[in-house]
């Protein structure tokens, strides 16, 4: 079974989306096998994090920030790819890093997730967007 769904973002910054996975699965009628994730965009990406505690969010894009300034930031001067802004190419930096794609392990119907893992769309773009994720449960 395959399902895309859309996550809308209103900026920078990770979008809990475990709740979609699972009602997904449930509506998958698989009992083994794996969810495979896929975000069709190349300045945005998927993460396995902690769910439970909101610092740990908020770290994150404070980390990624740091580490991947704008293209207006000194530091960045060597980005030749402009055109969409000076948060377009640090925004396809930051997918690089991380991953576009994810694999879950389900059994019983459910994700294998640990307990304080969810599921994120990490949004490196600064204005707001509507994110495909094409969901696939295969036994």
């Amino acid at each position: 079974m395959i399902e895309t769904i859309i996550i809308p973002t209103s900026g920078q910054g990770l979008y809990e989306f475990t709740d979609a996975a699972e009602d997904f699965l449930a509506r998958s009628d698989i009992e083994t096998g794996l969810l495979t994730l896929l975000v069709r965009h190349t300045s945005a990406s998927l993460l396995v994090q902690e769910n439970a505690d909101p610092d740990v969010v908020r770290d994150l894009k404070t980390f990624f920030a740091r580490l991947v300034p704008p293209a207006t930031d000194p530091s960045m001067a060597y980005l030749v790819h402009r055109l969409e802004g000076p948060d377009d190419m640090p925004a396809h930096i930051k997918s690089a890093l991380t991953q576009v794609s994810l694999s879950i392990p389900v059994l019983d119907g459910r994700m294998m997730l640990g307990r304080w893992q969810g599921l994120y769309l990490f949004e490196h773009r600064d204005r707001p967007h509507r994110r495909e994720i094409v969901l696939c449960a295969s036994a």
